[in-house]
């Protein structure tokens, strides 16, 4: 048996290539939409993809299983557990509890996980060529390594109401009655590590054991005593923010992804067709540039996504399809890298890309306007904005200050003023570089704190400011 994963290290998931050897056949699970890895490991082993599945209806993701099925035209399997407000609106085979897709000599067995989502399966793996008992189990978003896959996303992102606590309770049966009757030995594979917001303490190590997991991980001596409220209560508390952009995940990966096909490949843009198509906003230019460089001059009207390895998730943030039909233009050294952006954006539905410009020379400009830690006091903002998660504001923030997560704040511009000028921050400035951009071109009057938190943090250390460390009471808008 070959077992590979596919780790994406901007949105923190992963997917998984599981073959068989003997029959040069092969399984997909949880594939992104951009295909290479995938066909590239088939090809490299001589196998052929003739199945494709998923753990759940993902939230920060767009789901690439429909796009590799029709690439290669491989078996589409889809849980069909949860109900009908969690059934896939497009063709598929559906998998219920104890179903199974039979690979070669591999075994795939779904089992019916819920907690995280209503109608999450993980994956028990037979290697019938080595034995007859499961020695392996990819997931999803149930156990992590470390964690848990966070039961309020349907209330954070997809319009629940008070679901978390239901949630919570199935997670917690799922554990008991699933999980851990499985022998200590089964080794765990997770759809997402650490810095994913699908939970809140999620490990780097990629893969585990039940018994390890039994043993170590915050949970388990809430599982030992039995004692589920006390597990509800550490579940729930702490949660980061969810990006808004999950609402649309969700929905469309539901209803089933668009299937894009063979992309062409990217062209160079004639500055003078960009400087064109922005007097007439025609398109939506993104600067991927660092803060520095963007601070010193960027294309008026720009995004900022000042993280290239971060391209989907920045990108998730900035910029809406459902609400902006304008192409995106990006700034890249070369044809090779603007695609590798591409591939970045497809994962979290952005298609829509006209093709890239290599410098800025002959497109208005401008320098978005700062402001030093010693001015602010006597700054007449209509908003202080901590663009930050409510945990770190809580942590501590400037007095005064409101926060909103930057993936957050496209969708709920209702929660800031009309009129007056907003100054934004975040920890060191990359994130309120992309949610400042976005703000701006959203029509706001924005001013960033220069170097964010970190650089106020030291000034007001020296001149003996505190921050505030109890944060203004706030419920989480719901996306």
């Amino acid at each position: 048996m070959l077992l590979e994963r596919i780790y994406d290290e901007d949105l923190s998931q992963a997917s998984y290539f599981i073959g068989c050897q003997a029959e040069g056949t092969a399984v997909v699970v949880d594939a992104r939409r951009d295909l290479t890895p995938y066909l590239e490991l088939a090809a490299k082993h001589g196998m052929t993809i003739v199945a494709v599945t998923e753990t759940h209806i993902h939230a920060d993701y767009l789901s690439g299983t429909r796009e590799l099925a029709a690439k290669t035209g491989a078996e589409i399997y889809v849980s069909g557990e949860g109900g009908p407000d969690w059934s896939y609106g497009f063709k598929a085979n559906l998998l219920h509890d104890g179903e199974s897709i039979t690979v070669g000599n591999i075994t795939v067995q779904a089992v019916h996980t819920p907690g995280h989502t209503p109608e999450h399966l993980s994956f028990l793996i037979t290697d019938g060529a080595f034995s007859d008992a499961p020695g392996y189990m990819l997931t999803g978003d149930f156990v992590f390594s470390g964690d848990l896959g966070r039961p309020d996303l349907l209330d954070e992102a997809a319009g629940g109401v008070d679901t978390r606590f239901d949630g919570a309770k199935d997670l917690f049966r799922s554990l008991k009655e699933r999980f851990l009757t499985l022998p200590d030995y089964v080794q765990v594979h997770p759809a997402h590590g650490a810095g994913s917001a699908c939970g809140k303490a999620l490990g780097a190590i990629p893969s585990s054991t039940v018994g390890y997991e039994r043993l170590s991980s915050w949970w388990g001596k809430y599982l030992a005593e039995d004692d589920e409220q006390g597990f509800i209560d550490e579940l729930l508390e702490g949660q980061p923010d969810a990006h808004a952009y999950f609402g649309r995940m969700k929905r469309e990966n539901r209803d089933g992804p668009a299937v894009m096909g063979d992309r062409a490949p990217l062209q160079e843009l004639s500055l003078e067709d960009v400087a064109r198509d922005l007097e007439q906003d025609r398109i939506t230019f993104v600067d991927t540039r660092p803060v520095d460089e963007v601070h010193a001059g960027t294309v008026a009207g720009s995004i900022s996504i000042p993280n290239q390895d971060k391209m989907a998730t920045y990108g998730g943030w900035a910029y809406d399809p459902e609400a902006d039909d304008r192409p995106l233009v990006l700034l890249a050294q070369d044809q090779e890298q603007a695609q590798e952006f591409w591939d970045h954006l497809v994962r979290v539905g952005i298609d829509q890309v006209k093709g890239y410009v290599t410098g800025l020379e002959g497109l208005p400009t401008s320098r978005p306007r700062l402001i030093q830690p010693e001015q602010l006091e006597d700054f007449d903002a209509a908003l202080i904005l901590d663009v930050r998660n409510r945990t770190e504001h809580t942590d501590g923030h400037i007095p005064g200050s409101r926060q909103l997560s930057a993936g957050r704040v496209l969708w709920h511009q209702d929660q800031l003023p009309a009129e007056g000028t907003i100054v934004t921050y975040c920890q060191s400035g990359m994130r309120n570089s992309v949610a400042a951009s976005t703000l701006r071109r959203a029509g706001h009057d924005v001013v960033e704190l220069d170097g964010s938190y970190n650089v106020w943090s030291a000034w007001a250390g020296r001149n003996g400011v505190q921050p505030e460390t109890s944060a203004e009471t706030q419920e989480p808008a719901t996306a």
